[in-house]
């Protein structure tokens, strides 16, 4: 079953830009790039050619003697057989971090033939994004892919439910349609947003089938830590990606370093850390220490969270089993509480929010687990895992700063109180837009009232 991926409308508008350079599409292994690419080129295209520097290693060779588009377009043409022409064909340069000549000749691209429609992807392409060495800065627009959303996951799923989600205002959901929506939640939490793992899933409905694949996914992650960093990093990088489970099951998230390895410190690991967020294995997630615009204006950089892309990573991290997320009768439980936490911030990015917060006042130990900026406002958001309406800290949050809208997403319905939003972790994918419908309602009520 094909997952359509939202990023499609981000590629159209990138073809239809007057001032279009070549594209980098980067994101974690495994996320879809390579598939996103072909299928646009194959829906919005009359052709496309990939040119895979892994599996046709020999095409760098084709990129030795000169930078000349024509002249490597020419012999791009000759290699497939096939004719290049300016807008009609989408150039796709697969792994193209294995050629940095390529990556440099996306400039020349830029300046000298823009006309042509030019799109690369590669693995751990955040790497070479992040060294700087012959990388066309200026001269490429890149767009960052995720693991399929909860949402594109139900697309395929559960169409209907799909698209009445799309369509929800502030009322509640009927209960015969969140119990559906819940058994969906429960899969994907299992099985996490990895392509390959959910098509297997969607297929054979086989969770240990699907968990196999996600398992080996899992050992590709870190095979690459001894195939891309220098042998004295490989152990730093394994203890901080393994210690991540015991970071969570804390009761405060934050990342301490001396929790990686007894008496490290942030000079002792940083670099390492730094490699796990270029490679797009992990979110950083920084305290705000005063939730006002912009947000980057007051973090605290020595204070972070520190989480998985995906949240099937996480719980293969963890070595939880699925029967103990698929059969619990308190879905949320224990550690699948941080499961949650992990999903709402993989659903925010996949939205593209950013940057992505959280707020804790060491007075009262009061903590908001995200806070987002949503226009010219700093939206706190609170997780909630079950049904409880206890949220302390964001009631303290909201009596010191008076955020005219609020969230707090948990298994509760749907609805708008006093500007409060209570959002289902299911409707994660339409709070954009639900947000701006609670924003005009709740300035209706104010209006009223004064």
């Amino acid at each position: 079953m094909e997952i359509q991926r939202d990023i499609t409308s981000q590629l159209l508008e990138w073809k239809k830009s007057p001032r279009r350079k070549p594209l980098l599409l980067k994101g974690v292994r495994q996320c879809g790039k390579s598939w996103a690419l072909e299928q646009f080129g194959k829906r919005c295209f009359n052709n496309y050619v990939v040119f895979n520097f892994e599996k046709t290693p020999e095409l760098e060779e084709l990129f030795s003697d000169s930078y000349d588009p024509l002249r490597l377009l020419t012999a791009l043409s000759a290699h497939c057989g096939q004719r290049i022409l300016p807008e009609e064909t989408l150039v796709i340069f697969d792994e193209i971090q294995l050629c940095p000549r390529a990556l440099n000749a996306l400039k020349y691209f830029c300046e000298d033939a823009p006309q042509y429609a030019i799109a690369a992807a590669g693995s751990l392409l955040g790497i070479s994004l992040a060294s700087k060495e012959g990388f066309p800065v200026g001269k490429v627009t890149i767009l960052e892919m995720h693991p399929c959303s909860f949402h594109e996951y139900l697309r395929v799923a559960a169409p209907s439910l799909a698209e009445y989600l799309g369509n929800v205002t502030l009322t509640a959901i009927p209960a015969v349609l969140s119990a559906k929506l819940e058994t969906h939640l429960r899969e994907y939490l299992t099985v996490g947003g990895l392509p390959e793992v959910l098509d297997c899933f969607l297929e054979s409905h086989d969770i240990w089938k699907a968990d196999i694949i996600l398992d080996s996914i899992l050992q590709t992650y870190e095979n690459d830590f001894s195939k891309h960093i220098p042998a004295r990093d490989i152990p730093k990088l394994h203890l901080i990606w393994k210690s991540i489970p015991e970071q969570f099951a804390r009761e405060n998230r934050r990342f301490l370093y001396g929790k990686v390895r007894s008496g490290a410190r942030a000079k002792d690991l940083e670099d390492a850390l730094q490699w796990l967020q270029d490679a797009s294995l992990v979110h950083k997630v920084a305290c705000a220490e005063v939730p006002e615009m912009p947000l980057l204006a007051s973090i605290d950089r020595k204070a972070f969270k520190l989480f998985p892309t995906d949240v099937g990573v996480l719980r293969k991290l963890a070595k939880l089993p699925p029967a103990t997320i698929l059969n619990s009768q308190d879905l949320f439980a224990d550690f699948q509480g941080r499961l949650t936490e992990n999903y709402v911030l993989e659903q925010l990015a996949s939205l593209g929010i950013s940057p992505i917060c959280y707020w804790y006042n060491p007075v009262g130990k009061a903590e908001v687990d995200f806070l987002i900026q949503e226009d010219d406002l700093v939206v706190p958001i609170e997780v909630k895992s079950g049904h409880s309406r206890n949220a302390k800290s964001l009631k303290t949050f909201r009596a010191t700063y008076r955020p005219p809208i609020a969230v707090r997403t948990s298994r509760n319905n749907l609805r708008l109180d006093d500007g409060l939003l209570n959002l289902p972790l299911y409707l994660l994918g339409e709070m954009p837009r639900l947000l701006k419908l609670a924003r005009t309602q709740n300035n209706h009520i104010i209006g009223r009232k004064s």
